[in-house]
Order: C-alpha cells, then sequence, then structure tokens
C-alpha cells in the first residue's frame, strides 16, 4: 500500500516513522516533508496548504491513502477535495475541522450541550473587549479566533497585558485574519492535560494522555511557542479523571459534533486543565498535537495504517488498539531567539551519536549534502523507558550529543 502524508513537521516525521513500520505500507510519500523525513519517505516539494497542487499529484500517483496532518489544510477543505476526486483521505472535513479553526464555534458548541470549559465572551470591537477586561479584571486569557500556529493565546495576569494583546489582535493584524475576533475567558488553575483520540464520526477511542510544554523558557516562563516538549502519560490523569472526562466531554463533543451536522473524523485533540471543580476544555484540535503526537506514537504497540483504516470506514468499534505500558520524553530542541526571531541554515551534528532515543526532525533541510536548521522548532528528541523519570534522562542525555550555533531547549520537560 502507498501513503501520503500531508506536512513536514515533528508531528509529520513521527507519523511516518509509525506507519512505517507496518506490513502493509510499501511506499510513503510527505509534501512537503523535511531532512530527516527525508530518510524515511520520498518527499514531494508541495506546500501543505496547496489543495489543486495535493490533489493534482494524488490524482497522478495514485496513494491509497492520503494522511492530512496539519491544521491549516484541514481548515482549508483539503479532505473535501481529496473525497470529491475519489481519493480515500485521513482527517476532518472542513465543516468539522471548524472545532480548532474557530474558537467561538468551539465555545459556542460547549456551552449549547453542556460541556465543562472556562467562562467566555466573544469580541470583533476591541473598546468592547476592553470594557469587559475591566469589568471582570485579572488574570484573564485573550485567544485569536482563528488558527495562528499555537501563538495566538496570551495568558494575561495584568488587565494591561490583557489590553495589549486585545489591540495587537483585533486593531494591530498580529494574526491576521485569525485575530480578527477574539475570545476572552475566565482563567482556570490546575494541571493542563491533552488527550487525543481516534473519532471516526460516532465512536472515539482515546490515546494515552500526555503533557506539553507550551512557553518558551524554564519554568514555564517566557513567550508561547507551538511546544517545547511533551511527555506522555501525564502524573495527574488517574482512570478516574479518565473517566469523567468520557462521560462529560469527548463522548458529548463526538455526539454534539455529530448532532450539528458535522461528524468528526480523524483525530480529536483535548485540551484539558483539570481545575479544582473538575476537568474543563481549554481547547480542541482537529488532528495530533505536535509535540504530543512524538511522545504518544512513541508507545503505540497496533498497526497505525489498520487505525487509520478503521476511522475512515467508520470501524472503529472493530479495531483493538494496543499501548505499550511505558513512558516516553520529547525535548524540543529549537532554534536561538524562537518564538521571535531566528537564523536558519545552522550546521547539526551529534546525531550519529544519538543512542537511547530516536530524533524526530521538525525544522531541518539539507544544504550542500549537510544537515541544517529550518525552522524555529528543530528536532524533537524522543526516548521511551519503563518509566517516566528514566524516560527523561534518557532524552535529555542524548540531547546533549547533539549540537548546532544557538540551540535551545528547555531542561525542565517531564518535570511538572
Amino acid at each position: 500500500m502507498k501513503v501520503l502524508v500531508i506536512g513536514g513537521g515533528g508531528r509529520e516525521h513521527a507519523i511516518v516513522h509509525t506507519l512505517k513500520k507496518s506490513p502493509k505500507v510499501d511506499h510513503i510519500w510527505c509534501a512537503p516533508g523535511n531532512g530527516g523525513i527525508a530518510a524515511e519517505a520520498e518527499c514531494v516539494p508541495i506546500k501543505a496548504t496547496d489543495i489543486d497542487g495535493m490533489v493534482a499529484f494524488a490524482k497522478e500517483h495514485k496513494p491509497d491513502l492520503v494522511m492530512v496532518a496539519p491544521d491549516d489544510p484541514l481548515a482549508l477543505g483539503m479532505v473535501d477535495a481529496l473525497e470529491a476526486a475519489g481519493i480515500r483521505a485521513f482527517g476532518p472535513r472542513k465543516n468539522a475541522a471548524i472545532i480548532e479553526g474557530s474558537k467561538s464555534f468551539a465555545k459556542d458548541l460547549m456551552q449549547k450541550y453542556n460541556i465543562p470549559t472556562a467562562g467566555y465572551a466573544v469580541f470583533e470591537n476591541s473598546a468592547d473587549a476592553i470594557e469587559y477586561i475591566k469589568k471582570n479584571g485579572a488574570p484573564i486569557v485573550v485567544k485569536a479566533d482563528g488558527l495562528a500556529l499555537g501563538k495566538g493565546v496570551t495568558v494575561a495576569m495584568t488587565e494591561e497585558e490583557a489590553i495589549e494583546a486585545v489591540k495587537d489582535a483585533i486593531d494591530g493584524g498580529a494574526f491576521g485574519g485569525a485575530g480578527a475576533r477574539v475570545v476572552i475567558e475566565e482563567f482556570l488553575t490546575g494541571p493542563e492535560v491533552s488527550v487525543l483520540a481516534f473519532v471516526d464520526g460516532k465512536h472515539l477511542k482515546t490515546m494515552p494522555s500526555a503533557q506539553d510544554h507550551k512557553r518558551a523558557y524554564d519554568h514555564d516562563e517566557g513567550p508561547n511557542t507551538g511546544g517545547m516538549g511533551a511527555f506522555s502519560p501525564s502524573r495527574f490523569y488517574t482512570d478516574d479523571i479518565a473517566a469523567e472526562c468520557m462521560e462529560t466531554i469527548f463522548k458529548p463533543t463526538v455526539a454534539a459534533m455529530e448532532k450539528e451536522g458535522r461528524p468528526f473524523k480523524g483525530v480529536l485533540y483535548f485540551g484539558l486543565m483539570l481545575t479544582p471543580k473538575g476537568p474543563r476544555v481549554i481547547e480542541y484540535n482537529a488532528r495530533f498535537g505536535d509535540p504530543e503526537t512524538q511522545a504518544v506514537l512513541s508507545r503505540l504497540d497496533t498497526d497505525l495504517f489498520d487505525i487509520f483504516n478503521a476511522v475512515i470506514d467508520e470501524k472503529l468499534e472493530d479495531i483493538d488498539i494496543k499501548w505499550a505500558d511505558n513512558a516516553a520524553c520529547c525535548v524540543c530542541m529549537a532554534s536561538g531567539g524562537y518564538p521571535k526571531a531566528y537564523e536558519k541554515g545552522k550546521e547539526i551534528t551529534g546525531l550519529d551519536d544519538v543512542t537511547d532515543s530516536f530524533v524526530f526532525h521538525a525544522g531541518t533541510a539539507v544544504k550542500d549534502g549537510k544537515l541544517v536548521t529550518n525552522g524555529g522548532r528543530v528536532l524533537g528528541v524522543t526516548a521511551t523507558a519503563p518509566t517516566l523519570d528514566e524516560a527523561i534522562q534518557k532524552a535529555y542525555a542524548d540531547v546533549k550529543k547533539i549540537h548546532f550555533d544557538k540551540a535551545h531547549y528547555r531542561t525542565d520537560i517531564g518535570v511538572k
């Protein structure tokens, strides 16, 4: 079987690497891919958002399955376009991907179906938003409504910070059209947990829990990034909490989307806050999270190709998905300055010295025969072990063997 994976980051490398283990998969394309993915798949220079180009490639090369991984092409309707061309595709259609593409849609959905989340209000006018902030005070959370590469969220500890975030988004166009509308939310406290689930429109099967580290620096300080590392399982996500989430959040969300005429098929990501009053949804993603995927898929014991097909065929209930009884830690090595200005083209060395981890490539390229940096997040050094503490130790031991100019990474992944 031939598979096309769309995307070019660490998440896509993890998906390609996991699919490559399937005895049923004999060829993988990845568009556009990156310097590390090229060692495991045939990379195709088509932008992930180029729907016409991707459909044309699929028509010509006839993959048995296309896996659409990133948020942007899903929100643009790439799965719809592939299906219209008679091509088998994994991922939610455009009308279901809106659960991530519009935070106001997601919040309204949760309110309508009594799915626990933070209190909120939606604004398109900065003066009204600022009045709301002054009325409610800080801390408070300001979110760009649309897709903003994981950087459209400001957890404001002061009113001034919240007001600045609103002005940047609505008046300053910091996130383009994605920030023309903002969602302002109640500030919640508690551990954050990510739970990903395979969903076939009616049924869902959750993956092991994970925790992401969004802030750029140790102790959760600095600006929000796309994610500086992740680990699985969460230390806080107990069986009792999992059962509560299944009944109050996971099943109701899938049922709500079906009832709204937007059946969700693909991977649904639940960003949760375990508050003193119980679990609350912080956000939904319409796809595998990054870097949680690197940690979680490292623990998968079932053929991922079989799971994708079960989702597409709405037969998820018929497949038994098994996970290893272990733990995983992914440490992201980023370019100096990320998530703000950073340089590219720095030579990467030391990968051949890595012994106990698998290195997923996020932002790399091959230039003049050398592997160089080509993005903000560069590598995801991922280790598995019987315990989380051992996995953390193994990952960091290998991080120290890898070098590129101005490399930056957090030293506390897995500690919280």
